[in-house]
């Protein structure tokens, strides 16, 4: 069901800056390439202690490497620098608190096309910026065939063999005030305990309909209706109902979609004619959300029972 994908990604130079609010001091490569979650600040190899340095890692200079530095003779600085950059593979250099670029960064920056960049901000807040920024980014990927929606705040993926009516379903939701996440197509992120699903850009807010073609949700009907991510809760697969098999009536089987490694509620949902499938989902959102907060109706009736 799920393709995963290795976490690598790159990042044109004006994104990366514009979504951290950065300034270019020199777009060296004009790109970025990360694979590392973690960042650096490089008081230990600047020391002269490279085992445990990864040249995977952003580098960020605060102004303890900064002053650190300045302490030196032009050509010790120097060399120190050098000795950093000789190891090669450096995505970036960010220097915090609006200091001044040292020359030699600059230098040997230009020699091996490391991108510069500075920020204003205190430096445990650019790590910290930029640690929210890498887990999102570098997040471990699954694409799922289905469709996300949102539904009375709860995310709900509808799963199922093509043709059985997901679309059609999502669509009727739609309608009734929900929003569309995606169709077809989800693109599922695993960041820390959560599952975030999101849409592929090509096809975000569009959704084909057999016998229709294919629409935009969001200029069809507002852009209300539509929604740029969610955090996948609930997973409903619709399959064709089966009179050989027996369905959950009262909510006690506890069925779970694992999804990188994380295991997501399930429902198993019967499609035959006449059903409002709308309605259930509806139904299964408020529910889902009940239980969150502790309640649930079928304990409380077995408890009833018990009872007498």
């Amino acid at each position: 069901m799920n393709d995963i994908l290795l976490p690598k990604e790159t990042v044109m130079l004006d994104k990366f800056a514009s979504d951290l609010n950065m300034e270019i001091i020199y777009a060296g490569r004009g790109h970025l390439t990360l694979s590392s979650i973690s960042v650096d600040r490089p008081g230990l190899p600047l020391a002269g202690f490279f085992t445990y340095f990864d040249t995977s890692r952003i580098m960020v200079i605060g102004l303890t490497e900064h002053e650190y530095l300045r302490s030196f003779p032009v050509e010790e600085c120097k060399e120190k620098i050098k000795k950093l950059f000789s190891w090669g593979g450096i995505p970036c250099i960010i220097f915090s608190r609006d200091l001044p670029v040292i020359p030699e960064f600059m230098e040997y920056a230009r020699q091996s096309g490391t991108p510069i960049f500075r920020s204003g901000k205190m430096t445990t807040s650019v790590m910290a910026d930029l640690f929210v920024y890498l887990t999102r980014l570098l997040a471990p990927i699954a694409t799922v065939h289905g469709v996300l929606m949102e539904v009375f705040g709860v995310g709900i993926m509808l799963t199922g063999n093509s043709g059985v009516g997901k679309s059609e379903t999502a669509m009727e939701l739609i309608k009734r005030g929900h929003r569309l996440v995606a169709d077809d197509s989800v693109v599922i992120k695993r960041v820390e305990n959560e599952l975030i699903g999101t849409a592929p850009e090509q096809i975000r807010y569009f959704m084909e309909l057999r016998g229709i073609g294919i629409i935009n949700v969001k200029n069809m009907y507002g852009s209300g209706s539509v929604l740029g991510e969610k955090q996948v809760d609930l997973v409903m697969e619709m399959e064709t109902w089966r009179r050989d098999k027996e369905y959950d009536r009262i909510g006690g089987e506890q069925n779970v979609e694992e999804i990188l490694g994380l295991k997501i509620p399930k429902l198993v949902i019967p499609v035959s004619p006449g059903r409002n499938l709308a309605i259930l989902i509806e139904v299964a959102a408020r529910n889902y959300r009940l239980k969150s907060m502790g309640y649930d109706a079928a304990q409380e009736l077995i408890q009833r029972t018990i009872g007498r």
